[in-house]
């Protein structure tokens, strides 16, 4: 599930450029940017742009609620620091990761002829594109960036595991509502909770 390939073939550019273009592909033109740009085994590419996400959603969060993230001795910025270093550099890749090994199984009964644990963990880490604007504290914001990733999930499970969207839909379920609904950081289902939407 680890595995990196010094030169892989194909993938992602590297560098701030890269990442960029990569965010705005992913929103725009999906398929074509699931096609082309998850390569077998260049998980690095796919880990710099979910820790960025992260980064950048939690930030924003920080700067935006009131105790967001808990002050220890008295020192904000430090113990603000400290809360996104964890979130990006720690949460984020181990939750890449067991929602990559969520989506495996459940792509193993519906998908015979499938791409590896290194793609999914791609799909997933550029799925979270939408999600920068997450940190906003307004829920149908919130609401919107997270169904918005739980689409592009469903969309590059199917274009990269060569399935339906209906078996990417069944399939990437669990591991979408992981993400984008339970996780720490997007706390999708908050949002949808707080507008009210379920009763």
């Amino acid at each position: 599930m680890t595995q990196w390939v010094e030169n892989p073939t194909g993938g992602r550019d590297r560098g701030p450029i890269g990442l960029a273009r990569a965010w705005l592909e992913v929103l725009v033109r999906p398929r074509r940017f699931f096609a082309a740009g998850v390569a077998p085994g260049d998980q690095a590419p796919g880990l710099v742009f979910v820790m960025a996400v992260v980064a950048i959603e939690e930030a924003t969060r920080f700067a935006l609620v009131p105790g967001a993230y808990p002050v220890v001795a008295n020192r904000p910025l430090v113990s603000g620091v400290v809360a996104l270093v964890v979130a990006a550099g720690f949460v984020a890749p181990l939750a890449l990761h067991f929602a990559a090994a969520i989506a495996t199984l459940g792509l193993v009964p519906l998908v015979e002829d499938r791409a590896g644990v290194s793609e999914t963990v791609q799909v997933i880490a550029y799925a979270t594109a939408p999600c920068v604007f997450a940190g906003i504290p307004f829920p149908p914001l919130q609401a919107v960036c997270t169904a918005y990733g739980a689409a592009l999930l469903v969309v590059g499970i199917a274009e990269v595991h060569g399935t339906s969207l209906a078996r990417a839909a069944v399939a990437g379920a669990l591991p979408a509502a992981f993400v984008f609904g339970y996780a720490y950081t997007f706390r999708g289902f908050a949002a949808i909770n707080a507008l009210g939407l379920f009763g």
